[in-house]
């Protein structure tokens, strides 16, 4: 199908003084932006003026952990992690993964957020829950090993990982990617370690994982190995496959350094870092480096939900007030973390800008709102005034999944019936 956005503005970057653009997708990609109106077309959407943009990547996230909004809060990270999730997660079955997986998908969608990376477990249920959905993802189950002699032949968590991802890989398009992951330095032993990189390294695969998210954790490295956790992680070849490196709250220059030349990726979780009382991560120094930097949520039980346009605005403005310099970040920097560099670290090559021949994942922001006038400059109106109450449109591979309050993949009564079921005796 052939959808035309007509009298939309885009971003100042793609050099259109005239407002009123126009632009065609054709089946899954962007085939044509600019101010002239093609003829050829299945569908018309008018923009009214409103702004389109690339989707936003969630680039860090468990989107399950929705079931535990609200659930152990006012914690420290160790305790919030020992005293309440890991026992909750105890009862997690694949049934309500997979409920609580569409469930958090249909509040991304509706945020404007088009592809996510889920670390976590049951990834079988999410990967049936984004097929389903049409959203993109990046997913992984999470890989921990404890026992000294801890090595992934046999290892069940393991096996499930590379069951899934013989299964889904490349699924729906190419939409669904399966990665590795290792949830942290702290809750893995090292041959353990080293046999997973070297494995997703023969494979091709990518890797997400927890990384310096804690001043403790950044210590207790160096305590255990004399390295920090970056460190760590590229002696023991993790970093030699493209790796998305959740957090950084605590790296060091050096680490920055080692982040940069190897490819890695930093997601940035303001919020949920925030929240957990673990600090902020150094964003105007990681950007000045020439680090990769993206936006993530987290999960909903440490954020407390899943608004990139939330992270979005946070992004902006906390480094200015934290550094006591207005010019730490700038808005005109901005939509790319939320946008194309999600995409990087998701290794879609395709994907977070408005160029012909790229897919067609897009985003309608409501310029007419009354929080949103006037609009003098884009960039600014994404980073400082509009929320996510201002996204009209989410289109993904050019199908419209979410579009003025109704979801188009997702019967959303019947999913927050379910939800609400498996939630209402959880913790009885």
């Amino acid at each position: 199908m052939k959808i035309l956005f007509e009298n939309v503005r885009v971003p100042e970057e793609y050099g259109f003084e005239d407002k009123h653009i126009n632009l065609l997708t054709d089946e899954s990609v962007i085939s044509y932006i600019g101010v002239n109106r093609p003829t050829d077309y299945d569908r018309v959407i008018d923009g009214k003026g409103n702004l389109l943009i690339p989707g936003f990547y969630n680039s860090h996230c468990h989107a399950a952990m929705v079931m535990f909004r609200g659930y152990g809060e006012d914690l420290p990270l160790a305790r919030w992690l020992n005293e309440k999730v890991y026992p909750a997660e105890e009862r997690l079955n694949t049934e309500n993964v997979r409920i609580a997986s569409k469930y958090a998908i249909a509040e991304m969608l509706k945020n404007g957020i088009v592809s996510f990376s889920d670390m976590y477990m049951f990834e079988n249920s999410v990967a049936e829950s984004v097929i389903e959905t049409g959203i993109k993802a990046n997913l992984s189950r999470s890989l921990v090993s404890f026992g000294d002699n801890a090595t992934i032949k046999g290892d069940w968590r393991f096996n499930e990982s590379i069951e899934w991802i013989n299964k889904y890989n490349g699924a729906n398009n190419g939409r669904l990617i399966m990665d590795m992951s290792l949830h942290a330095e702290y809750t893995n032993q090292e041959k353990y370690i080293r046999e997973v990189a070297e494995y997703t390294k023969d494979r091709g695969l990518r890797m997400q994982l927890h990384a310096s998210e804690s001043e403790n954790e950044h210590l207790e490295c160096i305590k255990r190995h004399g390295k920090t956790p970056i460190e760590y992680f590229l002696d023991t070849g993790v970093l030699a496959s493209p790796t998305t490196l959740a957090h950084c709250v605590y790296v060091t220059d050096n680490d920055m350094d080692i982040i940069r030349d190897s490819g890695a990726f930093v997601s940035h979780n303001a919020t949920s870092n925030l929240k957990l009382g673990s600090g902020v991560a150094r964003l105007p120094k990681l950007l000045e480096k020439g680090v990769c930097v993206s936006l993530g949520t987290d999960g909903a039980a440490s954020n407390n939900t899943l608004d990139i346009m939330r992270e979005y605005q946070l992004a902006s403005i906390l480094h200015k007030g934290y550094n006591r310099d207005a010019e730490a970040t700038r808005a005109s920097q901005m939509l790319d973390i939320a946008t194309l560099n999600g995409a990087k670290s998701q290794g879609r090559t395709d994907c977070g800008k408005l160029i012909v021949g790229n897919k067609a994942d897009l985003v309608l922001i409501d310029l007419n709102a009354i929080n949103n006038k006037p609009c003098y400059d884009t960039y600014c109106t994404l980073s400082y005034s509009a929320n996510s109450s201002n996204v009209l449109l989410t289109m993904v591979d050019g199908d419209i999944l979410y579009h003025n309050g109704e979801f188009t993949t997702i019967d959303i009564e019947k999913t927050v019936a379910e939800f609400d079921h498996i939630c209402e005796h959880y913790f009885d």
